[in-house]
């Protein structure tokens, strides 16, 4: 028993000698002599105003360090628990002793303790809410975080200790006590001072964690702290600028501008890496080269934004950008198939006729509709679409856009009808309701005509299917001759026989001709169809040949020249044709043969052998 009483009278000993006054972190030391100095009554209003200013720049250059060193004050909090512990236990022991202001003291020590341990907790709960989120979800934490703060530590100073202070200095545990209790309400005026920096640096401290997640923030607090930084930044501040934002864009801008040479460099080695795209590196260079500088640009300004809202990104531009990203690439895209389409077309059309032009280019600009359509869905997802929604839409308005959209439709089933039907290609001459001309393509909705007299045409598909089409290039062999020569009434019927077999004689001996020896080549190239036709009518030859003496007209003798020439090509028929009138006209004057007019003969009743011609 002896030694268990010595033992209590050392920790009463001790309680005594040791648990004295607390020692403050040096930040909450400067603290306190500031607001010890600020509450004497005669100072003047530019000394407060310095003791402000001085509290400031603490505030400030405490808030640098932390955010500095951040990751080393989320890990390692201080709690002083192990202090609040063993004054708790020296608390036990002066309360069964009857030391009631040592108890008063150290219980006053206790709730300081406490009171530094919530200040740490409640900066590294700030600390933890800078990394989630917008500034405003960050203001939105940090209100709750200093509420709470607010609502423990008033707890604590629930007991009021203010009497101590009145209390006469005598003794050391007394002294102690005051000096807790001084420290314990200089401390409460010191939460409520670091709520209101809190407050004022909350975009500060959001805008330098943005660069200690860069790893940039020694770099950016070294910035700050040069005197002239000092000066511009707060004329900087009215438009949410400062020095070191602007260094940042000055080097984006300039990286930009080195970036994009090196982009051209790497994607024409990247293309020439790449076996079918080899041969059109220098087309594709050349087509995309506007789209990559929009590309390069819009990414330029997206960063330059991004910086200026202090590394966050904001939800409309970022919308808008990531809709224009899409929409770039989907017309990259585009251009680089159409580059290759149109090279690889041009060297397979020169080296072979057999070659579809009307399905290629209707294959071509389908190929060119689906690229658009997935860019428009990708385009509507970046906008915040739900595809789903509007995919699942399109089964229930189809109907609707059926009806709306019926013109459209049935335009594109009259190009799958011409493209397979095989009426009429790109090149024909063709005439519709009127209409007739070369055509130039065949679209997906209307097929482009150009007229002889040089006007362009656009005709809808869909009319192609009720309209008689005529398609004067279906043929292969035989454009036809058709003409009356009459001749006059007096002429001698053995001089028409004549005339009539020599036309029939030339026209058959005719070079340019056609006549049932002429012989032709079948078109290889044509689709190989099974039909029960005559392949002459199919493929378009005609080699009929007729002149006969046709008839008695009003005013001549008419006799029926019908034959085919064997060029189907306008001029080449004028020329025959010219040809063979020039020969018809040697044979009329050879065999005494006149061209008959328009004429009247008029008879004298009284005198019937007088016969006047009018």
């Amino acid at each position: 028993m002896s030694k268990l009483k010595y033992f209590l009278l050392f920790l009463l000993l001790a309680s005594r000698l040791f648990a004295t006054t607390v020692e403050f972190p040096a930040f909450i030391k400067s603290q306190v002599a500031i607001v010890d100095r600020m509450n004497d009554d005669n100072l003047t209003q530019d000394i407060v105003q310095k003791l402000l200013e001085k509290q400031s720049i603490l505030y400030n250059n405490t808030l640098d360090k932390i955010l500095i060193n951040k990751n080393e004050y989320i890990l390692n909090v201080k709690t002083y628990e192990t202090k609040i512990y063993s004054l708790q236990k020296i608390i036990a022991i002066n309360s069964r002793n009857g030391n009631s202001y040592a108890v008063l003291r150290d219980e006053v020590a206790v709730k300081i303790y406490k009171i530094l341990g919530l200040q740490n907790s409640m900066l590294k709960s700030t600390l933890l809410a800078l990394n989630k989120g917008t500034l405003e979800e960050f203001e939105d934490r940090l209100n709750t975080i200093t509420l709470d703060f607010q609502n423990r530590t008033s707890k604590i100073y629930k007991k009021d200790y203010k009497y101590i202070l009145a209390l006469p200095s005598s003794g050391s545990i007394i002294l102690a006590t005051k000096n807790n209790v001084k420290k314990f309400y200089e401390l409460q005026s010191i939460n409520n001072d670091m709520i209101d920096y809190i407050y004022k640096f909350e975009s500060k401290m959001y805008r330098l964690n943005k660069y200690s997640k860069y790893h940039i923030i020694s770099f950016v607090v070294y910035i700050n702290s040069i005197n002239f930084v000092h000066l511009v930044n707060p004329l900087l501040e009215e438009y949410d600028m400062s020095i070191i934002k602007l260094i940042f864009m000055s080097l984006v801008i300039l990286l930009t501008y080195f970036f994009k040479r090196i982009v051209y460099v790497a994607l024409e080695k990247y293309i020439l890496t790449i076996d079918f795209l080899r041969e059109y590196s220098s087309e594709i260079i050349e087509k995309i080269r506007t789209s990559i500088e929009s590309l390069i640009i819009a990414i330029n300004i997206d960063i330059i934004i991004y910086i200026y809202n202090d590394f966050s990104s904001v939800e409309f531009t970022s919308e808008i950008f990531n809709i224009f990203y899409v929409v770039v690439a989907t017309l990259i895209f585009y251009k680089v198939i159409n580059i290759v389409a149109s090279v690889r077309l041009t060297k397979v059309t020169d080296a072979s006729e057999n070659f579809d032009n009307d399905l290629i280019n209707v294959g071509i600009k389908i190929v060119n509709f689906i690229i658009m359509v997935i860019g428009l869905l990708i385009s509507l997802y970046f906008a915040g679409v739900n595809l789903t929604a509007v995919l699942s839409g399109l089964g229930i308005g189809g109907l609707a856009v059926a009806f709306a959209a019926k013109d459209t439709i049935g335009n594109f089933f009259g190009t799958l009808s011409i493209l397979f039907s095989d009426v009429f290609s790109q090149g024909d001459w063709i005439e519709i309701d009127g209409k007739q001309g070369v055509v130039v393509e065949i679209g997906l909705r209307v097929t482009t005509i150009r007229t002889f007299d040089n006007a362009l045409i656009a005709i809808p598909n869909g009319t192609f299917a009720s309209k008689d089409v005529k398609n004067w290039n279906k043929r292969v062999l035989g454009r036809r001759i058709k003409m009356y020569i009459g001749v006059k009434y007096d002429s001698r019927s053995i001089d028409i026989k004549n005339a009539v077999k020599e036309i029939h004689i030339m026209l058959e001996k005719h070079p340019d001709i056609a006549t049932k020896e002429t012989r032709y080549e079948h078109n290889k190239h044509r689709r190989n169809i099974a039909k029960l036709v005559s392949k002459d009518d199919l493929e378009g030859v005609k080699k009929n040949l007729l002149v006969y003496l046709d008839s008695f007209g009003d005013s001549s003798i008419n006799i029926l020249v019908y034959c085919f020439t064997k060029s189907v090509k306008w001029s080449e028929w004028l020329d025959t044709k010219q040809d063979v009138m020039h020969k018809i006209m040697e044979i009329l004057e050879k065999n005494n043969l006149e061209f008959a007019f328009p004429s009247l003969s008029i008879y004298n009743e009284n005198n019937p052998k007088e016969i006047e011609n009018l």
